[in-house]
């Protein structure tokens, strides 16, 4: 990418939000763009990285024989109401944005368990078709009254959500393990620690629900932590009339040896049972020729607030003061910034299109009327791992790699940088 077709706005870093740095940054930049609280633009750096999570997440749910789909974020009236859920959550949770015309009265996408289980029961006649999960990667919509942390609680997100079917209770569970896993696969190509926890079931429903957290100081979460068994469980659940049920479930006898954290909740997965095949009188036909109804999870995954994390845990300081961020070489966008004076602008052009020729994405900074220092300063405000100088220094062969986040420096040839940058 050349910097100068990205127009980025000239920002000051000491201005920067102390809380929220890494998305201030972007939205100070223009990269993140706030329509009203909670509604957001997003622009190259956010939307490439999205993608680049994006498709771990798919690659991570195809293994383990998952189905991708995709289900209408503009949803009727009359199947949240097969569900008995529309009250729920329009009067009752006031959570669902609603659009009312001539034609009827409609929801946009808070989720959509009802629009997969009509799905699933059109595929899924009978026993021989199970188990499936269809998942989906799409917007949704929620009336949140306060919004906090920029992208960790908007009002419009981007989500994967993933509904499992099966024949009774014992398959539903294989299939609830089975998504377990692959979120701790996904979270650890992610570069991100992660506790499952037990938690609340919320307006889901279902019996059995667990939610993933990440420990950071903005998370607005408290989770109490097993660290000998690494295994979690949300505070709020302590509040709860049968809190003893869920401390049984993990085997938790004394919290007061558990550690407390501040935690965000990226994913959760619920174990459903038949609350909405029974509600919506959908079922499949067994091996018994009777009809019997689905047994069903459902799996969440928030997109933006995987990005959002990622972004705050990779700020720099100097001198404790922020400096930019620095995303994690294996899912940034770009890999590498070339920064470069007149004397040397061909061979800057030169290395970037060598890059490009071997699938290292680059960004070349030929914005003009600019000091070498200024565009060392933005390198860090765009997250970018390591930055490259073709400055008086530069000799016209050995090419000097800075990472931004170790400082750690490496002279390479130009025949030997390509090798340089698969290494990682």
């Amino acid at each position: 990418m050349r910097l100068k077709n990205l127009n980025i706005k000239k920002i000051n870093i000491n201005d920067v939000d102390k809380d929220y740095s890494g998305q201030d940054i972007l939205l100070k930049l223009g990269e993140l763009y706030q329509f009203e609280s909670g509604i957001y633009g997003y622009g190259n750096i956010w939307t490439k990285l999205e993608r680049i999570v994006e498709d771990i997440i798919i690659q991570e749910l195809d293994k383990v024989g998952c189905i991708q789909v995709e289900f209408p974020k503009l949803q009727p009236k009359k199947i949240w109401e097969q569900s008995k859920r529309w009250d729920t959550y329009t009067k009752d949770g006031d959570i669902m944005f609603t659009i009312k015309n001539n034609l009827g009265e409609y929801g946009l996408a808070p989720t959509a368990e009802e629009c997969a289980t009509l799905f699933g029961a059109n595929r899924l006649p009978s026993y021989k078709n199970l188990p499936a999960t269809y998942y989906q990667i799409g917007e949704k919509f929620r009336k949140e009254i306060r919004t906090r942390g920029y992208l960790f609680r908007p009002r419009t997100f981007v989500m994967m959500d993933a509904y499992s079917f099966d024949k009774n209770e014992e398959d539903m569970k294989k299939s609830y393990d089975l998504m377990h896993q692959a979120y701790l696969n996904i979270f650890k190509r992610l570069g991100i620690k992660i506790i499952p926890t037990v938690s609340d079931n919320g307006v889901i429903g279902g019996k059995v629900a667990e939610e993933f957290q990440a420990i950071t100081e903005l998370g607005e979460d408290k989770i109490l932590y097993d660290n000998v068994n690494d295994i979690g469980i949300n505070k709020e659940v302590l509040e709860f009339s049968n809190k003893e049920d869920y401390l049984k479930q993990l085997g938790i006898k004394n919290i007061e040896s558990l550690q407390e954290f501040n935690t965000v909740e990226l994913g959760n997965n619920f174990q459903l049972g038949t609350k909405y095949s029974e509600s919506m009188n959908l079922y499949y036909t067994s091996e018994n020729g009777e009809k019997k109804p689905y047994y069903m999870g459902c799996y969440g995954i928030g997109l933006g607030r995987i990005i959002a994390c990622i972004i705050e845990n990779s700020i720099i300081k100097e001198n404790n003061k922020i400096k930019g961020f620095s995303l994690p070489y294996n899912i940034a966008p770009y890999k590498i910034q070339i920064i470069y004076n007149n004397e040397h602008k061909e061979d800057a052009e030169k290395l970037y299109s060598y890059l490009l020729e071997n699938n290292i994405p680059a960004i070349l900074d030929d914005r003009d009327n600019l000091t070498i220092g200024n565009r060392i300063n933005d390198v860090y405000v765009l997250g970018t791992p390591k930055f490259i100088i073709l400055g008086n220094k530069f000799d016209g062969f050995n090419y000097e790699i800075e990472d931004t986040k170790s400082n750690e420096k490496v002279s390479v040839k130009l025949n030997d940088i390509i090798q340089t940058f698969n290494k990682k």
